[in-house]
Protein backbone atom coordinates (compact mmCIF):
# COMPACT_ATOMS: atom_id res chain seq x y z
CA UNK A 1 0.00 0.00 0.00
CA UNK A 2 1.26 3.50 -0.77
CA UNK A 3 1.60 6.55 1.42
CA UNK A 4 -1.68 8.45 1.74
CA UNK A 5 -1.17 11.94 0.24
CA UNK A 6 -4.12 13.30 2.27
CA UNK A 7 -2.53 12.46 5.63
CA UNK A 8 -2.62 16.09 6.88
CA UNK A 9 -6.35 16.53 6.17
CA UNK A 10 -7.14 13.09 7.59
CA UNK A 11 -5.18 13.85 10.76
CA UNK A 12 -6.81 17.23 11.36
CA UNK A 13 -10.28 15.89 10.55
CA UNK A 14 -9.87 12.94 12.90
CA UNK A 15 -8.69 15.17 15.75
CA UNK A 16 -11.67 17.52 15.31
CA UNK A 17 -14.12 14.61 15.23
CA UNK A 18 -12.50 12.77 18.16
CA UNK A 19 -12.43 15.71 20.57
CA UNK A 20 -15.92 16.92 19.56
CA UNK A 21 -17.23 13.52 20.64
CA UNK A 22 -14.96 13.10 23.67
CA UNK A 23 -15.64 16.54 25.11
CA UNK A 24 -19.43 16.13 24.96
CA UNK A 25 -20.59 13.61 27.62
CA UNK A 26 -23.67 12.82 25.53
CA UNK A 27 -21.56 12.04 22.42
CA UNK A 28 -18.68 10.28 24.24
CA UNK A 29 -20.22 6.76 23.88
CA UNK A 30 -19.99 7.18 20.08
CA UNK A 31 -16.19 6.98 20.34
CA UNK A 32 -16.62 3.19 20.34
CA UNK A 33 -17.10 3.46 16.55
CA UNK A 34 -13.55 4.79 16.13
CA UNK A 35 -11.92 1.74 17.72
CA UNK A 36 -11.66 -1.90 16.61
CA UNK A 37 -13.02 -4.70 18.81
CA UNK A 38 -9.68 -6.54 18.87
CA UNK A 39 -6.97 -4.52 17.14
CA UNK A 40 -7.14 -1.21 19.03
CA UNK A 41 -4.80 -0.37 21.88
CA UNK A 42 -4.92 2.55 24.30
CA UNK A 43 -2.43 3.66 26.91
CA UNK A 44 -4.18 6.11 29.24
CA UNK A 45 -1.84 7.63 31.81
CA UNK A 46 0.23 4.43 31.77
CA UNK A 47 -2.73 1.99 31.86
CA UNK A 48 -2.67 -0.35 28.84
CA UNK A 49 -6.02 -1.41 27.34
CA UNK A 50 -6.90 -3.55 24.33
CA UNK A 51 -10.14 -3.59 22.34
CA UNK A 52 -13.00 -1.15 21.90
CA UNK A 53 -14.97 -2.50 24.89
CA UNK A 54 -12.09 -2.09 27.40
CA UNK A 55 -11.20 1.33 25.97
CA UNK A 56 -14.79 2.52 26.29
CA UNK A 57 -15.07 1.16 29.84
CA UNK A 58 -12.11 3.36 30.75
CA UNK A 59 -13.44 6.44 28.95
CA UNK A 60 -16.92 5.99 30.48
CA UNK A 61 -15.37 5.67 33.97
CA UNK A 62 -13.95 9.21 33.82
CA UNK A 63 -15.93 11.33 36.28
CA UNK A 64 -15.45 14.88 34.98
CA UNK A 65 -18.39 16.62 33.31
CA UNK A 66 -16.98 19.82 31.83
CA UNK A 67 -13.97 19.93 29.52
CA UNK A 68 -12.17 23.00 28.26
CA UNK A 69 -9.59 22.00 25.65
CA UNK A 70 -7.22 24.09 23.57
CA UNK A 71 -5.33 22.32 20.78
CA UNK A 72 -1.97 23.99 20.14
CA UNK A 73 -0.49 21.61 17.54
CA UNK A 74 -1.55 18.69 15.34
CA UNK A 75 1.30 16.96 13.50
CA UNK A 76 0.54 14.12 11.10
CA UNK A 77 2.70 11.71 9.12
CA UNK A 78 1.77 9.15 6.45
CA UNK A 79 2.50 5.52 7.28
CA UNK A 80 3.65 2.91 4.79
CA UNK A 81 0.46 0.84 5.23
CA UNK A 82 -1.70 3.80 4.13
CA UNK A 83 -2.40 4.80 7.73
CA UNK A 84 -1.81 8.10 9.47
CA UNK A 85 0.22 8.86 12.61
CA UNK A 86 -1.06 11.89 14.57
CA UNK A 87 0.53 13.76 17.47
CA UNK A 88 -1.61 16.28 19.39
CA UNK A 89 -0.41 18.87 21.91
CA UNK A 90 -2.69 21.08 23.92
CA UNK A 91 -4.08 22.25 27.25
CA UNK A 92 -6.89 20.52 29.08
CA UNK A 93 -9.07 21.67 31.97
CA UNK A 94 -11.59 19.28 33.52
CA UNK A 95 -14.37 20.67 35.72
CA UNK A 96 -12.75 23.19 38.10
CA UNK A 97 -9.27 21.65 38.07
CA UNK A 98 -6.36 23.83 36.92
CA UNK A 99 -5.50 23.48 33.22
CA UNK A 100 -2.68 21.08 32.31
CA UNK A 101 -0.71 20.47 29.16
CA UNK A 102 -1.44 17.14 27.48
CA UNK A 103 -0.20 15.06 24.60
CA UNK A 104 -2.02 12.37 22.65
CA UNK A 105 -0.80 10.15 19.83
CA UNK A 106 -3.15 8.34 17.45
CA UNK A 107 -2.30 5.75 14.82
CA UNK A 108 -5.05 5.35 12.25
CA UNK A 109 -5.20 2.08 10.35
CA UNK A 110 -6.96 1.85 6.96
CA UNK A 111 -10.11 -0.29 6.87
CA UNK A 112 -11.89 -0.31 3.52
CA UNK A 113 -12.64 3.31 2.60
CA UNK A 114 -12.18 4.50 6.19
CA UNK A 115 -9.87 4.18 9.20
CA UNK A 116 -9.98 2.95 12.75
CA UNK A 117 -7.84 4.08 15.67
CA UNK A 118 -5.35 1.26 16.16
CA UNK A 119 -3.18 3.01 18.77
CA UNK A 120 -4.06 5.81 21.19
CA UNK A 121 -1.64 7.10 23.83
CA UNK A 122 -2.79 9.84 26.21
CA UNK A 123 -0.71 11.56 28.88
CA UNK A 124 -1.09 14.71 30.93
CA UNK A 125 2.22 16.55 30.84
CA UNK A 126 2.67 16.74 34.58
CA UNK A 127 6.20 16.27 35.81
CA UNK A 128 7.30 15.42 39.32
CA UNK A 129 10.01 18.02 39.77
CA UNK A 130 10.53 17.48 43.50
Amino acid sequence: MALNPQYEEIGKGFVQQYYAMFDDPIQRPNLVNLYNNDQSFMTFEGLQLQGAIKIMEKLQSLTFQKINRVITAVDSQPMFDGGVLINVLGRLQCDEDPPHAFSQVFSLKPLGNSFFCQHDIFRLNIHDSA
